[in-house]
């Protein structure tokens, strides 16, 4: 996609019409209907016949079918209005408003296929069966980016589709690949689809009040990136004309600070869940002290170096990856920097993963959820003030995002720290000074091999790819003496964690987290 649209005005419009369906999704599909129907599915399976199981499995689907069809139809209606809430700052480029409108109507059905999808996940997660529904959304990428490449540039021209028409169809193919991709298998263990319409059905219902709580504390998130959104649209140069590219700079960054996120806050807070768990539930809190207190240690081992890495190495793995075509040097740059203050919020945003569980397993779902809520209040102050006082630009929005995640992190760690009677900070404060200190020595060796490099290869493809074939194990190799040195207690479980088959994803094995 940099390649081919590069971070303009056509790109920005995909963004956002891309992110009105994936703000629902994430909020219902994927977020609080999962969180709520797996369960309930999970315990009519242990406690009732299957075929109630596949009862309940059909009132669902077709509860989603009706309530998520109904949304994508008035989705495609209002679309203009949406777009305007969204993004009212593109009416100030000429077809671009347009363009975001026509991209966002033909995505809208996306909304219903990958809430069907999820639903499917969910029946065959609670029948233990993991490999198919975990390969599903590969097979909406590899939809999304065939299909759209062939309606778009091999089929389009031909019958009047334009490039960014194509890509947007194919995100509709690719979410239609990843349901069926999950068919063949429930039609297998007898879930095949039987349309079913029960309101009153006691299971239903269940699902519907956890989705809930579950809805309220999502909606915070979704808010954020609203908020977000809207102010990108509308970032304006020295000149106070509307520029072209801040919200395509935002996405491009934020894809490479989820893959540490994803890789070791999220890995290290599945793992650390059921221990905790267990520990709450025999009240043995010393134990989930210090449980808590080593998945934490953990995660700031293998983020905060990740921050700086990422700051450091930021313009020559973007460089390496999207400059090219229609992503130009200057576009490189601009998702550097944001990158950059995406970066900071890398720790706090992890250790968020593994906080929000934390409350959970104690019984309390209210302190998490009056954060997220809180974060309404603090996300709209910063951003405004970054953007709208200091002139950031989308930097501002990057670095507001980080301040969200820092303030949500020290509001959750005061907060257990009341519940649960204090943690071992002591021993995780010397921890996170040691791991400070070890990464900044390697900031600075990547730093200075980076000018080495640049200055003797420049800044071409291939010095960029050198530059990071260098720099990333030196770097690793001076953390990693570093902390040998000091002593940090975490790195023996950091090289479990990270030396994990490829095939668990760098997953963290229980023991790490003895």
């Amino acid at each position: 996609m940099a390649h081919l649209f590069g971070a303009g005005a056509v790109y920005d419009a995909f963004v956002v019409g891309f992110r009105i369906p994936n703000l629902m999704r994430d909020l219902f599909a994927e977020g609080a209907l999962s969180s709520a129907f797996i369960p309930t599915l999970t315990r009519y399976l242990a406690s009732k016949t299957r075929a109630e199981a596949r009862e309940l499995s059909n009132l669902v689907a077709t509860s989603i079918i009706l309530i998520v069809g109904g949304i994508c139809i008035l989705g495609t209606i209002f679309s203009p209005a949406l777009v305007f809430l969204l993004a009212g700052g593109f009416r100030a480029v000429p077809g671009k408003f347009e363009l975001t409108v026509e991209l966002t109507r033909i995505m809208f059905p996306f909304l219903l296929l990958v809430a069907l999808a999820a639903q499917a996940m969910g029946v065959l997660n609670a029948l233990n069966r993991f490999g198919v529904p975990a390969l599903s959304s590969t097979f909406f990428n590899i939809g999304s980016v065939t299909a759209g490449l062939i309606l778009g540039f091999w089929l389009g021209p031909s019958i009047g589709i334009e490039p960014i028409e194509g890509m947007a169809w194919g995100v509709v193919v690719g979410g239609a690949l990843q349901l069926l991709w999950q068919v063949p298998l429930l039609v297998r263990e007898g879930f095949g689809f039987r349309p079913r319409l029960d309101m009153s059905h006691p299971g239903l219902r269940q699902i519907f009040a956890l989705m809930g709580p579950a809805i309220l504390g999502g909606a915070a998130v979704q808010i954020n990136v609203t908020v977000n959104t809207n102010f990108a649209s509308s970032i304006t140069n020295a000149a106070g004309q509307v520029i072209d590219g801040p919200a395509s700079w935002l996405t491009f960054a934020f894809r490479f600070m989820q893959l540490p996120l994803g890789l070791f806050g999220v890995a290290i807070a599945s793992a650390t869940l059921p221990a905790i768990s267990r520990n709450a539930e025999t009240g043995d809190m010393n134990a989930f002290r210090h449980t808590l207190t080593r998945s934490l240690g953990l995660v700031f081992l293998l983020t905060i170096p990740s921050s700086v890495g990422l700051h450091v190495l930021g313009p020559a793995m973007i460089g390496a990856i999207y400059e090219g075509g229609r992503f130009s040097a200057w576009d490189t740059r601009q998702t550097a920097l944001a990158l950059s203050c995406y970066a900071i919020g890398l720790a706090g945003y992890s250790a968020i993963k593994v906080l929000t569980p934390a409350f959970y397993a104690v019984g309390d779902a209210r302190t998490p959820m009056t954060v997220s809520l809180a974060s309404i209040i603090i996300n709209f102050c910063a951003a405004f003030a970054m953007v709208r006082i200091l002139g950031m630009g989308h930097a501002g929005l990057a670095l507001s995002t980080s301040l969200v995640a820092v303030c949500g992190f020290l509001a959750l760690m005061i907060a257990m720290e009341r519940r649960i009677g204090g943690i071992e900070k002591k021993a995780l404060g010397l921890s996170v000074l040691k791991i400070l200190v070890a990464s900044g020595a390697m900031g600075a060796v990547c730093w200075l091999s980076t000018g080495a490099v640049e200055a003797w290869l420049g800044t071409s493809r291939f010095a960029r790819l050198a530059d990071l074939a260098i720099s990333i194990p030196l770097g690793l190799l001076v953390f990693y003496t570093a902390c040998r040195l000091m002593k940090v207690t975490e790195l023996e479980a950091g090289l479990r964690a990270v030396a994990g088959p490829l095939a668990r994803r760098f997953g963290v094995r229980r023991d790490t987290l003895r």
